[in-house]
């Protein structure tokens, strides 16, 4: 048994829902359980629909359109959709009566695009002979806390998924499940949704509760590479990588996994596979415990841009019990979280999404220390054996040194598996060509 897990992009129209459908049939004798995003945009023009609802319009053209067009050209018959297309309306109209969309609402209002997605795909699955099912989170025991937009699912999740689909696992049930990402209920029976990298974590909650011999992730690209290749056209596939190289590449820009959805494998060593719908037969890059052939010096290379870089000094607290304690409880009030950080016997450095507005906490930690922040900034991760740290960072600098990159600030992450450095963003997608051709010689 496998479980497949399809991005919104996979199954944005009728034309990539033959494609995946295919790949679906393509892994029957695998037993797939697929799980799936909401349909392209319709995410977005669910939330579009809500903020014309707070306004007192309601609209659902977009949508309509989309899934109906879908339908029409998949030639298939999907009553279910036209009956939550009817429930939608009804959400928007006492949206606009109220004029007001709480967390709750919010997460009610975007479930739609996957139970739509599901039941599109079941119907079209069904119609080329191939038996599947239509499944809502929830049918499957996927009960979570109520924290609306950012909800967790429950302990009681890794019993309650083998029981729901134990008819499937055990082959007495033949049709293929096909189950929707990011959503789920709470104890009251409310619908949640999982937050970011939601899709991925049920499709990993799933795929590790019932012991399925591999979860796939299924992207436009042959796996993990070893840069982003619109930055390093000679960028290469990586065959294998740890469940920690992988945390660390999607904190430092890759799109691999979210962090979280990381946590059930980890828990059960269920293997994560990431694949490319568009080359099938492609291995593509497997996600494991451990590196089971010998582990690369240098795993990739990734980015993000777009950081601000916050340097903190001050003479009057530095090396006073309490001082960094100080510092943190300032970014835990504004709940801005730091990316990188640096320290010093006279200052402290780190990096914060430069999109936040910091107002607030540079006057609070401006009444103790003095604070400048800088913005433009990005983070070049080097995801690697920082066992070898010396000879990898001897190659870096004497690479940047020749081309005339300044690194305003470095730092080797906790997990012995990345160096972080920090440089101007006009600099970074040189600064990772660079760091290509120096580190995979």
């Amino acid at each position: 048994m496998i479980v497949m897990k399809f991005g919104g992009s996979s199954v944005a129209n009728a034309e990539r829902i033959r494609h995946v459908a295919s790949i679906i049939q393509a892994y029957k004798e695998s037993r797939p359980i697929v799980v799936l995003s909401a349909m392209g945009d319709t995410t977005d023009h669910l939330l579009e629909a809500a903020d014309l609802a707070v306004k007192g319009k309601v609209d659902i053209a977009k949508i309509e359109d989309l899934h109906f067009k879908t339908a029409k050209e998949l030639d298939i018959q999907v009553p279910a959709i036209a009956e939550l297309l009817d429930e939608l309306k009804t959400l928007l109209t006492g949206i606009s009566m109220l004029r007001e969309l709480t967390k709750r609402t919010r997460d009610y209002l975007v479930s739609f695009g996957e139970r739509m997605s599901v039941r599109m795909m079941a119907a079209y699955l069904n119609k080329l002979g191939t038996e599947a099912r239509h499944y809502d989170a929830w049918d499957i025991g996927m009960v979570s806390d109520s924290n609306y937009m950012s909800a967790e699912l429950l302990d009681e999740v890794w019993q309650e998924i083998p029981r729901h689909l134990n008819s499937y696992k055990n082959g007495t049930d033949k049709a293929i499940p096909i189950i929707t990402g990011f959503i789920a209920k709470d104890k009251k029976g409310i619908i949640t949704t999982l937050g970011r990298g939601g899709s991925d974590l049920s499709a990993t909650m799933i795929g590790s509760a019932l012991g399925a011999e591999e979860i796939q992730t299924w992207k436009d690209v042959d796996g993990i590479l070893t840069a982003d290749p619109r930055i390093v056209a000679e960028a290469h596939t990586v065959p294998e990588v740890t469940y920690e190289e992988a945390q660390e590449l999607a904190m430092f820009g890759s799109q691999v996994l979210h962090p979280r959805s990381m946590i059930p494998c980890r828990k059960t060593g269920t293997p994560v596979r990431v694949k490319n719908s568009y080359n099938i037969k492609s291995p593509g890059s497997i996600i494991v415990e451990e590196h089971h052939s010998a582990r690369p010096q240098v795993t990739a290379i990734t980015t993000v841009k777009n950081v601000t870089l916050i340097d903190i000094q001050s003479s009057r607290m530095l090396g006073a019990s309490g001082f960094l304690a100080h510092i943190f409880n300032q970014f835990l009030k504004w709940e801005i979280s730091i990316d990188v950080i640096a320290t010093s016997e006279v200052s402290v450095s780190l990096t914060v999404n430069g999109n936040k507005d910091l107002g607030g906490l540079l006057e609070d930690l401006g009444r103790v220390a003095e604070v400048r922040a800088k913005k433009g900034k990005a983070i070049v991760t080097i995801i690697c054996d920082a066992g070898h740290s010396s000879s990898i960072l001897a190659d870096v600098f004497a690479s940047l040194k020749n081309e005339g990159i300044n690194v305003q600030m470095i730092s080797q992450g906790a997990s012995k598996v990345n160096i972080s450095m920090l440089v101007e963003n006009a600099d970074a997608d040189r600064t990772v060509k660079i760091l290509h051709s120096a580190l995979f010689k």
